[in-house]
Order: structure tokens, then C-alpha cells, then sequence
């Protein structure tokens, strides 16, 4: 899954692929480097980020994905947590929802029911702008995935079929360092729960474990998807599309023969 943000503040890309030309080139892009989806943001959520309204968020996303639709031949997920949002991009072509509050917000989870798309819900703990303060989990692994088994069952209960569901440990959102070193050492515990999608592309996480803030985060985040891939992640996410797809093919024959 490539990441395309169309946001002015992302903490890796924002204000890179502003403006319809520079997105469908970077979607394209992504594509010929070995992405399958191309994942379309409007509205950061990195650590303090500013909430954007609907028609803000609508106004930044549609006419990207509709010249995604309409030009290249490959799924787009709109990342998202409006209804009003998700029912616009269904309506205009998307093919999955990726919401990182995990159909919380009011009227998100009929809006998805109603749609029928594939949906990946992400664990949180508190909101963008807080969620970095002081995380405490007491068994950060059970906590996540009781979680997510609980908004499964929801979705579930909504009437959402469970081929429609992903879910997301979250990496980064209202986590340490070592909250989410203990998520991917035991990653494999939450892919019985349903397909696991993993995003740490960049993340200060990778920093950290780098023990360098400016380091360069690409090859850190490479290895950090490869390890996923092997615990059992169906999606990974990603900025860097080429370098992710080149380990990917060195992995999957090395240890698949494929």
C-alpha cells in the first residue's frame, strides 16, 4: 500500500504532493515501483496535528482520487475517519476505507455497513494531538487486541461481513518506543483476530531505535516491514514503494520460492 498524503502538515511528505498533476504523478509512480493500493490522506494525524473539517477534507481528496480512478487501473483506500468523507469516496470510486478511530466517530460505523467496502480499523489511545503525551498500557499486546477483537465484533454486529475487515496495531498512535517494539515482536498474535495491516513507514519510532534524529528512516523502515511481512501482516504500508517492493521480492523467494 503506497502512501499518498494530500495534506500541507504530514510529518514525512505533507505539502509534497499538493496540487492534482504532482499526486497522480506520485500515484503512478508508486504503482510502477510495486504498489497494489494507493492509500489517499486529506487530514494528518501525526502527533499534534490540527483536525480539518469535512468539506476541507472532501475538497482535498475527491479530485485526486477521482484521476486515480479514472486514469490508472489499481485500488484506492481513502484514509479517513467521516462518514461524510467515506460516503463521498465510495461514490467516487474508492475501494477501501482505512480509518485510524476504527469507526468510533458518530455515524461512522452505519456509513461503513451501508457502504460495503473493505475497511482497516487501527488502534489508538487518546487523539492526534494528545495521543503522544505519556501512553501507559499495562499489557500493551492484550490491551491492542482486545481492542481490536472488540470493533471487529461491532463491525460484525453492524452487519459488516468479515472479509470486509483489517485491522491496524497502530504503531505510533498513543505509543512508546517500547510499546511498539512489544507489538511487533508479537504481531503474530493478532493475525487470527483478521488480516493485519502495519504502517511504521518513517515513524519516529524508527528514529528512536536508530538512536539518531536525523537519520535517514527509509532502509530502518524497510527492515520494519520485512519483519512484518514474516509475522504474518497480509498489507504493508508505505512510503517508499521501490526499496519495500525490492526487499519483498528478495524475501518472498529467499523464503517462499516465489
Amino acid at each position: 500500500m503506497g502512501i499518498l498524503n494530500v495534506t500541507p502538515d504530514s510529518f514525512s511528505d505533507g505539502g509534497q504532493f499538493i496540487g492534482l498533476d504532482k499526486a497522480l504523478a506520485q500515484a503512478e509512480h508508486m504503482l510502477h515501483a510495486g504498489a497494489s493500493i494507493i492509500d489517499i490522506g486529506g487530514e494528518s494525524t501525526r502527533p499534534g496535528a490540527a483536525s480539518v473539517n469535512e468539506q476541507q477534507e472532501i475538497e482535498r481528496v475527491l479530485p485526486v482520487l477521482e484521476a486515480i480512478v479514472e486514469r490508472l487501473d489499481t485500488v484506492v483506500s481513502v484514509d479517513t475517519s467521516k462518514p461524510s468523507v467515506m460516503r463521498a469516496a465510495a461514490a467516487s470510486g474508492a475501494g477501501m476505507l482505512n480509518d485510524v478511530r476504527a469507526l468510533r466517530e458518530p455515524g461512522a460505523l452505519q456509513a461503513a455497513a451501508e457502504l460495503g467496502l473493505p475497511i482497516c480499523l487501527m488502534h489508538m489511545l487518546g487523539e492526534p494531538r494528545t495521543m503522544q503525551s505519556d501512553p501507559k498500557y499495562a499489557d500493551v499486546v492484550k490491551e491492542v487486541a482486545d481492542f481490536l477483537k472488540e470493533r471487529v465484533q461491532a463491525c460484525r454486529s453492524a452487519g459488516i461481513g468479515a472479509d470486509q475487515l483489517l485491522i491496524d496495531p497502530g504503531f505510533g498512535f498513543g505509543k512508546k518506543l517500547s510499546h511498539n517494539l512489544e507489538l511487533l515482536r508479537n504481531l503474530g498474535k493478532l493475525v487470527d483476530i483478521a488480516p493485519v495491516l502495519t504502517g511504521l513507514s518513517r515513524k519516529s519510532m524508527i528514529a528512536g531505535l536508530l538512536n539518531d534524529k536525523e537519520a535517514d528512516r527509509v532502509i530502518g523502515s524497510v527492515a520494519a516491514a520485512m519483519h512484518c511481512v514474516m509475522r504474518g501482516a497480509s498489507i504493508i504500508r508505505v512510503h517508499d514503494v521501490e526499496q519495500t517492493a525490492q526487499a519483498l521480492k528478495v524475501l518472498n523467494a529467499v523464503e517462499y520460492g516465489f
